[in-house]
């Protein structure tokens, strides 16, 4: 069983930045690609980054590239969003997500989901 632990949300005035955290146990994080989804008041939750077991390839969302960077760190079994530039449109709930397949793309191809962080951008 894989557990998945965020840290780092809070509340930030827009244009400043965040780094979210989700550290990985219970299993072999470098197994897993790894994704992080937003979900805002009355919108769907939406996938805005994902990256692949070794790192090398990386996915981010139209909304967010340029601001939003997603890293791992396999040594520390944690991967990273780090959050530049925000804007009041960020305010979500972000949620990390491990996928065993390694593939990406939808919600339903990540099996462990981490807790939850709220981040609110004010203006």
């Amino acid at each position: 069983q894989v557990q998945l632990v965020q840290s780092g949300g809070g509340l930030v005035q827009a244009g400043g930045s965040l780094r979210l955290s989700c550290a990985a146990s219970g299993g072999t994080f470098s197994s897993y690609a790894m994704g992080w989804f937003r979900q805002a008041p009355e919108k769907e939750r939406e996938l805005i980054a994902a990256i692949s077991r070794s790192g090398y390839s990386t996915y981010h969302a139209d909304s967010v590239k340029g601001r939003f960077t997603i890293s791992r760190d396999n040594g520390k079994n944690t991967v990273y969003l780090q959050m530049n530039s925000l804007k009041p449109e960020d305010t979500a709930v972000y949620s990390c997500a491990a996928s065993i397949t390694g593939r990406t793309v939808i919600r339903d191809e990540y099996e462990y989901w981490g807790q939850g962080t709220q981040v609110t951008v004010s203006s």
